[in-house]
């Protein structure tokens, strides 16, 4: 008797989750098992659940997405009310777990796949960011908040690819600017501290915008761009390619090249034409280009300080030895 009373319950908190408010959501979390063991598994269909984890799910897996660590798997349990992603404006947004609901807003937007959104409140992970009709905005994550345009592209997407035209942006002093150039990049036109201006004739106000038409548009898209270096106006043609690193994936610029770094900057994956150079899974990389590096961030910024050969010192078993590996880098006196 008492579990129809809660089914019941839950019944109309869904069917009035507006009206019922984040307790409605809290509610729903709890049924649907959305949060379980530090694991966030949302069902989003009858069938299937979105995962955010760092490890493989004990399921069926539909696809994976390895930059933001997003599963879709079979869902054999078919909650009857699943989680609907909000496609209209929201007046108020919520972080909700099964015990708690933090209001507050996103204080910053996601800026591509190196830097997660942030909460104005202090929250909890994981968590799910919800509207107060229990319609889903964003994952709350150790690392930052999944914007839901990222989370929407992941479902509706045949495979989890992303674009690149070659930069690294942030917002400075209400302008675009790139920090940060990939030299693996053939004929790559931009240098540091260039202002994007527009691109394919819109203006560009944000970095985050600017970093999520690059990431969704198809590999091979040509996009034209409009920039400011120092006072003149310059215009170039780009072509996207395919993105390599970055979200739970590290993104040094070298995974283009097919070599892949743990948070301590040993070697996690490599590829098979680095067999030559003595390269294995497990050498720590120190330097680069004769600076060191500590962490994945201090490898993007010196790795561009080259001209013709990238220079890395790698340590095996206190052993120190260099590898160089070739470039194409745009001269900044051009």
């Amino acid at each position: 008797m008492f579990r129809l009373f809660l089914a019941l319950n839950f019944l109309l908190l869904n069917l009035f989750a507006c009206k019922g408010g984040y307790d409605s959501c809290k509610l729903k979390i709890t049924h649907s098992q959305a949060i379980k063991n530090n694991s966030i598994q949302i069902p989003i269909l009858k069938n299937k659940k979105l995962v955010y984890s760092k490890y493989l799910p004990n399921a069926k897996v539909i696809k994976h997405d390895p930059f933001l660590s997003l599963y879709l798997i079979e869902d054999r349990k078919k909650f009857k009310y699943p989680f609907k992603i909000n496609n209209h404006l929201s007046l108020g947004v919520a972080s909700v777990d099964k015990n708690r609901a933090i209001e507050g807003r996103i204080k910053k937007r996601q800026i591509g796949l190196n830097s997660f959104a942030t909460f104005s409140e202090k929250v909890y992970t994981p968590s799910l960011l919800l509207n107060s009709c229990c319609a889903l905005e964003g994952i709350v994550t150790p690392q930052g908040i999944i914007e839901k345009d990222y989370i929407e592209r992941f479902l509706k997407s045949k495979r989890s690819t992303y674009g690149d035209i070659g930069i690294r942006v942030r917002d400075k002093n209400k302008a675009v600017v790139i920090h940060r150039v990939n030299p693996f990049i053939e004929d790559n036109p931009f240098l540091i501290g260039d202002v994007i201006v527009s691109i394919d004739g819109k203006k560009v106000y944000n970095s985050a915008d600017l970093m999520k038409k690059i990431l969704f548009s198809s590999i091979g898209t040509k996009h034209s761009v409009k920039l400011k270096r120092k006072s003149k106006y310059l215009n170039f043609k780009v072509k996207t390619k395919k993105r390599y690193g970055g979200g739970h994936i590290s993104d040094t610029f070298l995974e283009q090249k097919g070599i892949y770094f743990s948070p301590n900057l040993s070697i996690l994956k490599i590829a098979n034409e680095f067999e030559g150079y003595g390269l294995i899974v497990g050498d720590r990389l120190m330097q680069v280009n004769g600076k060191k590096v500590r962490n994945i961030a201090d490898i993007r910024e010196h790795i561009s300080d080259f001209k013709y050969f990238a220079s890395l010192l790698f340590e095996r078993d206190s052993f120190q030895f260099f590898v160089n590996i070739e470039g194409k880098l745009k001269s900044s006196k051009d």
